[in-house]
């Protein structure tokens, strides 16, 4: 009798560390399999505002300056170049301007410091920071996030010219 209470002892022992090792080894499928599902959604999410981003920054004309060639080439530029600036100069009373590289740009600000800039840059001619300004935060997150998902490209652009100065390549010139 005593054997049968020993061995029924240590087959409930041996039946609970196999509960525990199984429930322990379910723990962690379903937690890995929720993470997994969070990842996804948040991967989504980003996906989605990368995505409204890049249309963004088509319909807003970013491309038009800040991607070289852009406009001459009828938009039929790599999207591995875009929002990389120009050393097309932009010249008139105030000087000459060059479209910054944006890549760079961003790549050195976190979220909330390009929203914040966007808020209150106040660039040389032609940059219609009037236009910029109006952007739903939403709307300037996603262009940050786009432009973050191209990654650095690019070199900085030409350095502002001021006015009596001649510049140094190509420029589109402003009456005044």
């Amino acid at each position: 009798m005593k054997n049968r209470m020993n061995s029924h002892a240590a087959l409930t022992a041996h039946l609970l560390r196999r509960v525990a090792r199984t429930s322990a080894v379910l723990t962690v499928l379903l937690s890995s399999a929720l993470a997994g599902a969070q990842t996804g959604s948040s991967q989504k999410a980003n996906k989605d505002e990368i995505q409204r981003g890049r249309y963004l920054v088509m319909i807003a004309g970013c491309n038009d300056c800040h991607t070289p060639g852009y406009a001459a080439k009828n938009g039929e530029v790599d999207e591995k170049l875009w929002l990389t600036g120009d050393a097309l100069g932009w010249s008139g009373p105030w000087g000459t301007t060059y479209a910054v590289n944006l890549r760079l740009l961003m790549a050195d600000m976190s979220k909330q410091q390009w929203v914040k800039h966007a808020r209150t840059m106040t660039p040389r001619p032609p940059m219609p920071w009037f236009n910029v300004r109006p952007m739903t935060d939403a709307d300037l997150k996603a262009i940050y996030a786009y432009t973050r998902s191209l990654g650095r490209g690019g070199d900085p652009a030409p350095a502002f010219v001021p006015p009596g100065t001649k510049p140094g390549g190509p420029v589109v010139q402003f009456p005044g």
